[in-house]
Order: structure tokens, then C-alpha cells, then sequence
């Protein structure tokens, strides 16, 4: 009802102040009230559950907070009296926000709301973990409850319902059904991707394979290849045609095309036959027989390497593995957006602690699948305003199909992990950081010692990375002792990595110094900006280590061993998870 008088504005405002007020006392009580003890200590076998830690506030911040928002409450009111509030969120930043008052005021409320909680999240006195749960619990907290995501406040899906008749909303319920059946929110349009058909078109074939994954061999581009052959690790929960998606941004066919003849390890997606599979299984028959591999198809004695990722660490101790076995099979290595010293591990340290992970061990530590849409569903909620509820109100609110993209096809395209080595993994990783502590970790029955592997690298990180910090990407440079040249991207885990040269896009750093500084922040403080690509840097320092150019090969593979078991890009990469 709309005041008719000045007094019934004053009581509309004394009201409204004090429900400000009220929700102020309620957030607060909510943060009080928040369980942060980890799992509940009823599960069969698992400690007892810490006590939580104590939530405490700093009382001049609290009232510096209070009175903010009390302050910004009433700027609000203000200003809806006045007309409609503005709102400058890109969640609301269609017309019918702006022409809906009751619409703008929700939303601007809102986030009034979001800012206060966010304040209280960054004023809690309390060690580093616990205050990023509570900033990650407030994130997803917040990010859930926006009325964007639902019909009844959204003024822009209200609209196009009334301006179709009704049919965004029966083509929402289509959208969510067809969802449902395929287990995730779609961020693109599936049905236009095939791989092998338009992602994952690069030309090859399957020169070996066993049951954990298949080796591609690229046919050449270039009349000669180096003599020194080159080989991609991917990581093993995501599949490897992140870096051959199309013609024009593939990693691989940019190598091939630069004169190297290049081997890429496709992962079999696991299903219950390989539930037992652990880490020693993927570094010895996996990494390890693909560096032999390939080392035997070429005649070689030593190879180019390249880890991404999960893919990365799986490189790294593979020949660390070697170097204890007395082997040096690769000439370099380069490491893409990987960790092997967890000291940084960004957002997904939230997750990480004795209980969880003893909890996975119990679960899955014998055997078991962690199943893909699992894993997909955690690294989407890391950014759930882009990642989740964009496509929730795109495709159920508005009945949108969303445009074709052939990152995020790949990334719905998820792939299962064995529970041991899983379980493995972030007990010697995220919990413990033992792969950088010389003698501690026992992979493939030798002490690892990361501190061996004396070899020329480039160790490449991404400045917005949120699955690999470029704190964490830069700590390679801290442990490895040979010859090393670090280069900085820009964008995130994935864009900063997929950027070709002929995109002319983003920019990368690079130092000319030397001088490897104990911080990331100290190394780019030191560091040049250049515009473009960091792919032509990362190419001109592979060259070196190529050796001299031979003919190109006629044929895939080598003989009656490894000769071609059917065209790129294989069956395993084909397989759902």
C-alpha cells in the first residue's frame, strides 16, 4: 500500500529502518549459530569431531558495519521513495529491473543484504581456514538466494513469459527435464558437438593402448619434425580434447604445425573395472609407459614433455620415479597450470581437512568410483553466479537454449576417478604437501624426491586462475632445481591456457633476469607485460631442446608393435562418464 500522507512516510520509514535492523541482529545471530566442525563424528571409524572454532567479532567493527548498514538502508529507502533505486549488477541489469520499482527495490535490497554479509564475513576473528569457509559458505549463501533465480521476482523472465505467451516457460520445463536426464545444467548446446566430428579433429592414431589410457600419434604437418618428439600429459579428470577443441585454438595442432612430432596420453574414462586403480598405477602404466613409449616408437633417447594440470603433477612424479630408478628420459618438461607444492591450493583448500579426507578414504580409499558430475559440480559452485545459476535462469526462468561454446561443452563432458587414487591424492597433496618434502611420498616403491628432477622447464600460471592460484603455479620454480623460465597468463584456468596468437587476445609477463624470488607477487613485481599470446615464448623456448629436423614420418607408430589401432581421437575419450 503506498503512504498517503507525510506521517504514514514517517511510520513506512520507521519501519522499514527497523526491519533493517532486525535483519542486521539476524544475520549476525546466523553467524554466530554456523557449524564449522567439519563431518559428524557418528560416522563408523571416524574421529571424533573437533570442536568448532569459536566465532569472534571485533566490536568497533561490528558497529563500523552496523552503521554502514544502516546507513546504506536508508539511502535505499530514499531513493525508491524518490523513484525506482539503481541497481548495478549484471544479474539485474535488464530493462524490466529497472522499470519494475518492487522488482529494483528486491534486488537492491538484496544486495544491500549480500555487502553486509560479506562485511561480517571479513570482520571474523578467527584462524585463515575458518574465515574462508565462512566466506565461501556467505558466497554460496548469497549467490543461492538472488531473486534473479526465481520466476516470481524476476522481473526480465516475468516479461518474456507475458511477451511469449507462455512459452519460455514451457520451453523452461522442456530445458529442465532434458537436464535431468542428462544429470547436469547444460551450459551450451550439446547436441551441436561431436567429438571427433568438430572437437577433437586434429589428424592421428591410436598407437598403443592399455586399460588405463589410449597414445595418440599426430600425423605431421611439416615436411620435416624435430628429432626429439614431444609428448602431452592432460589431467586425468577432465579429457584431453581441452587441448584440440577446434582447429583454430588447439594446443595440438599448434605444436604439430611448429615442426614436433607429438604424442598426447587420451585417459580411459574409469568405470567399475578400474574402481581399484590407485596413483602408483597411473604413474607406472600410464605416465611412465607412455614416456617409454613413445621413446621406443622413435627411437629417441630422450623426449619433450608437457604436464596440464592434474596432468602435471602426474608428470612431475613420474619422473621423479625415474630419477630415482637412475632414469632421464625427458630433455624438458613444461608444466601448464599445475601443482606440486600444495602450500597454495586457492578456494579448494576449503574443503580439505583430516576429517574430510578420512572420510573419502573410508568411503572409497579400497575401491570405489568418485563419480565426474561430483568433481564437475564442485569446480562449478567455486563460481556459482557464472557457472551455476547464470544457466539455471537462462535455461528453466527464460526457456533460453544457450549459444554453442566448445569449452563448455568440454566441460560437461565429465570423467570419473578410481576412489584410491583419489583418496591417495589429496591426503599426499592437499592435506599434507608431501611430494615436495624429500623421501616422504612412496610412489611405484621409491622415495620421491622432486629436488631430482634436473631438467629445463617452463612452468606457465594463469593471474586469475581459481583452480590453481598463481601463487601455487609459481611455487614449481621453489622446488625444481634445473634450468626454468616462468611465464604469467592472463585470464583463468582454462581461457588463460587456450589463448592462440592468432586471437591477438589477453596478454602474458615474462622476466628476462633470471631471478626467481620466493613469491609470485615479488616475480611480478619484477616482470614485463606483453600483449598476445604466451604460446609464441612457450614455442621458441621449446625449439631449443628440440634438437636438429629429420624427415617427417610416412606412417603411425613402429612395426608390428605399435602400428595404428584405429583413427584419432580414440574410443576412450568417446566414453561417458
Amino acid at each position: 500500500m503506498i503512504p498517503d500522507s507525510t506521517e504514514s512516510w514517517a511510520q513506512a520509514t520507521q519501519q522499514f529502518q527497523k526491519s533493517m535492523a532486525d535483519g542486521w541482529k539476524n544475520a549476525f545471530q546466523a553467524f554466530q549459530n554456523m557449524d564449522l566442525g567439519g563431518l559428524p563424528s557418528a560416522v563408523p571409524g571416524m574421529p571424533e569431531a573437533p570442536t568448532p572454532p569459536r566465532i569472534q567479532f571485533s566490536p568497533a567493527k561490528l558497529q563500523e558495519l552496523q552503521q554502514q548498514y544502516l546507513k546504506e538502508a536508508s539511502e535505499l529507502w530514499n531513493q525508491s521513495v524518490a523513484g525506482t533505486p539503481a541497481v548495478k549488477d549484471r544479474r539485474f541489469s535488464a530493462e524490466a529491473w529497472s522499470k519494475n520499482p518492487m522488482a529494483a527495490f528486491s534486488a537492491a535490497t538484496y544486495l544491500l543484504n549480500s555487502r553486509a554479509l560479506m562485511g561480517l564475513a571479513e570482520a571474523v576473528e578467527s584462524d585463515e581456514k575458518t574465515r574462508n569457509r565462512i566466506r565461501f559458505a556467505v558466497e554460496q549463501w548469497m549467490a543461492a538466494s538472488a531473486p534473479s533465480n526465481f520466476l516470481a521476482m524476476n522481473a526480465d523472465a516475468q516479461k518474456k513469459a507475458i511477451d511469449t505467451q507462455g512459452e519460455s516457460i514451457a520451453k523452461g520445463m522442456q530445458n529442465l527435464l532434458n537436464d535431468i536426464k542428462l544429470g547436469h545444467v547444460s551450459m551450451t548446446d550439446e547436441s551441436l558437438f561431436e567429438v571427433g566430428r568438430n572437437v577433437a579433429t586434429t589428424e592421428g592414431a591410436i598407437v598403443f593402448e592399455n586399460e588405463l589410457f589410449q597414445l595418440i600419434e599426430y600425423k605431421p604437418l611439416t615436411a620435416k619434425v624435430y628429432e626429439r618428439p614431444f609428448l602431452l600429459v592432460p589431467p586425468c579428470i577432465n579429457k584431453y580434447y581441452i587441448l584440440d577443441l577446434q582447429p583454430e585454438n588447439s594446443v595440438i595442432r599448434y605444436v604439430v604445425a611448429q615442426g614436433h612430432r607429438t604424442f598426447v596420453v587420451s585417459w580411459r574414462n574409469p568405470d567399475a573395472s578400474l574402481a581399484g586403480k590407485t596413483w602408483d598405477d597411473y604413474i607406472e602404466d600410464a605416465a611412465i609407459k607412455a614416456i617409454h613409449t613413445v621413446q621406443e616408437i622413435t627411437g629417441a633417447p630422450t623426449i619433450n614433455t608437457l604436464g596440464f594440470c592434474v596432468g602435471g603433477t602426474i608428470l612431475s612424479t613420474a619422473l621423479a620415479v625415474l630419477a630415482a630408478r637412475g632414469e632421464t628420459p625427458a630433455a624438458s618438461a613444461t608444466l601448464l597450470t599445475t601443482l606440486v607444492d600444495f602450500t597454495d591450493t586457492g578456494i579448494l583448500d576449503v574443503f580439505i581437512d583430516e576429517n574430510f579426507v578420512k572420510y573419502r578414504e573410508m568411503q572409497m580409499g579400497k575401491g570405489g568410483l568418485l563419480k565426474g558430475q561430483d568433481l564437475a559440480s564442485t569446480f562449478s559452485f567455486l563460481r556459482p553466479n557464472d557457472l551455476v545459476w547464470n544457466y539455471v535462469v537462462g535455461n528453466y526462468l527464460k526457456g533460453e537454449t544457450p549459444p554453442p561454446f566448445d569449452l563448455l561443452y568440454w566441460n560437461s563432458d565429465s570423467t570419473n576417478l578410481p576412489g584410491p587414487f583419489y583418496a591417495w591424492y589429496l591426503r599426499n597433496t592437499y592435506l599434507e604437501n608431501n611430494l615436495v618434502k624429500p623421501g616422504k611420498a612412496t610412489v611405484c616403491g621409491v622415495k620421491v624426491d622432486l629436488n631430482k628432477v634436473n631438467i629445463p622447464m617452463y612452468i606457465y600460471g594463469s593471474r586469475e586462475d581459481h583452480i590453481v592460484p598463481i601463487g601455487g603455479s609459481y611455487g614449481s620454480t621453489q622446488v625444481f632445481p634445473g634450468k626454468k623460465r616462468f611465464v604469467m597468463g592472463a585470464s583463468g584456468h582454462i581461457a588463460g591456457v587456450i589463448n592462440p596468437p592468432a586471437a591477438k587476445k589477453r596478454s602474458h609477463w615474462t622476466r628476462e633476469d633470471g631471478k626467481f624470488p620466493k613469491t609470485a607477487g615479488e616475480w611480478i613485481a619484477g616482470a614485463t607485460e606483453s600483449p598476445g599470446s604466451w604460446w609464441t615464448d612457450w614455442s621458441d623456448w621449446l625449439k631449443g631442446y628440440a634438437g636438429k629436423q629429420i624427415a617427417a614420418p610416412k606412417t603411425y607408430g613402429k612395426g608390428a608393435k605399435y602400428k595404428a589401432i584405429e583413427p584419432a581421437p580414440g574410443r576412450y575419450v568417446k566414453a561417458k562418464a
